[in-house]
């Protein structure tokens, strides 16, 4: 909040109109198998450590082997740590997280699950350890019952396009379970031949979930479209793309069954790869304007740039860093075809700060289907948060954000990131009173927009 007394007064004021509204979580990376089988979490490193990359890098940074954080490579039979060693690693490093906004996150979820206030120490690992372990004994603290209990309105994962989605049909044919968890198509691993060595064996998963012959490229595409329809019917309203590079490149037909039978089968080199992967996006693009799933695209991030860990621990576990990244020229053939087209709605992200007023405000601003994604990653801190803010609503206004999306596959800091979000959002829009460049009527207005209004209409949840 801010600090000079009268402008933090709107702040709170705001704050307080918007601090209890329903939570909408229209992208992040919690398992639905979590909620599916509702079962109790064992102890406090598989609820609040584990799952948070945030953490994990940061201790990694500090010299905690994965070893010391518990985790052991497939194959690999030496000691790893327990959790409670685990604990006791993150309350001895505690003091390198002052300032982080990881240390606002795990502050918030320890104080309003768990009634811890005080730092951790080293000294009290054991009790915090038992405290919290003791409490997670309880029904309360079930997935089910902590969805009710965060406020959660609606919940979307992010799955594979090879995903059975057997959780999210338990969940929907549950009639006890009155949530709204829903699945979101990340198709990275079939169109981008650059995230895995074995594209060809993926090629015939999607073959054998789809039903659908993907041996030639007109199957292929029909294979991905049955794929997509089967997420819409389980709720599906996004799709989402990790791609390195925002690249959007249209072949035709002819061009890209070449591409892909070469891809597929025979000799091909890097060009072939970039090329494909380009091609898909704008094939994303086509299928999005048709179907009408929001097209989310997330680049500019070089993922698992840690190869050792990730042959030995997989991908997601830290290693992922921002790299520059262009909108302007790589999106022009993309929205050009597509950027007035009435169905087509595309949610564009970024971790590089450089393109908020140069590139993204201003592409915002003209094209009707383009809408600007939540601060994300290395950026969803309150002063990164507010310097997007800035830099994006003097251009594209507040009406064409997203609102805030947690992104997180670390259940317990979902609510948590909300209210930051919503702090940080109130803090901004109380400076722009103070400064007569809103009135406070419209400030309350945006206030409700951002915490619940856009997030439901950019991502067509409502």
């Amino acid at each position: 909040m801010p600090v000079e007394p009268a402008v933090r007064e709107v702040a709170l004021g705001l704050y307080r109109q918007v601090a209890e509204l329903p939570l909408i979580s229209p992208h992040g990376h919690v398992d639905a198998a979590v909620l599916a089988d509702d079962r109790a979490y064992a102890d406090p490193v598989e609820l609040l450590v584990r799952p948070d990359h945030y953490v994990l890098r940061l201790l990694h940074a500090h010299g905690a082997s994965y070893a010391d954080l518990g985790f052991r490579a497939p194959g690999e039979t030496g000691p790893v740590a327990e959790p409670r060693e685990v604990w006791r690693r993150l309350c001895r490093y505690w003091p390198v997280f002052r300032g982080t906004v990881m240390r606002l996150w795990l502050e918030d979820e320890l104080a309003s699950l768990f009634a811890i206030t005080e730092p951790l120490t080293e000294g009290t690992a054991d009790e915090t350890y038992d405290h919290i372990t003791a409490e997670l004994g309880s029904d309360q603290f079930r997935p089910r019952a902590l969805y009710g209990r965060f406020g959660l309105e609606v919940l979307a994962t992010t799955d594979s396009p090879l995903a059975d989605l057997s959780a999210h049909k338990v969940l929907r044919d549950d009639p006890t379970w009155e949530g709204r968890v829903i699945p979101t198509f990340r198709p990275d691993m079939v169109i981008d031949p650059s995230r895995t060595a074995r594209w060809a064996e993926q090629l015939e998963a999607l073959a054998d979930v789809s039903g659908t012959d993907t041996t030639t490229y007109r199957g292929y595409i029909s294979a991905l479209e049955s794929r997509r329809a089967a997420f819409k019917d389980l709720g599906a309203t996004a799709t989402d793309h990790g791609h390195l590079w925002p690249e959007a490149l249209e072949l035709s037909e002819r061009e890209a069954s070449r591409l892909y039978d070469r891809l597929r089968t025979g000799p091909h080199d890097a060009s072939d790869v970039a090329n494909f992967s380009a091609h898909m996006i704008m094939e994303m693009a086509r299928m999005s304007a048709e179907d009408g799933l929001v097209m989310q695209l997330h680049p500019g991030v070089w993922r698992s740039h840690d190869t050792a860990a990730l042959t030995r621990y997989g991908a997601d576990i830290g290693g992922d860093f921002p790299v520059a990244t262009g909108y302007t020229a790589s999106l022009q053939r993309l929205l050009d075809r597509f950027g007035s087209h009435p169905g087509f709605r595309m949610v564009a992200f970024t971790v590089d700060e450089t393109v908020f007023s140069r590139e993204l405000a201003p592409m915002a601003s003209y094209y009707p289907g383009l809408w600007l994604g939540a601060p994300w990653w290395f950026l969803d801190s309150p002063d990164a948060m507010t310097r997007f803010w800035g830099a994006i609503t003097e251009s594209a206004g507040f009406a064409k954000s997203a609102g805030f999306v947690d992104d997180t596959r670390a259940y317990c800091s979902v609510p948590a990131r909300h209210d930051l979000a919503r702090r940080a959002h109130c803090a901004f829009l109380a400076r722009l009173v103070a400064e007569h460049r809103l009135e406070g009527a419209d400030a309350a207005e945006l206030a409700t927009d951002f915490a619940y209004r856009l997030p439901k209409s950019a991502f067509r949840l409502g």
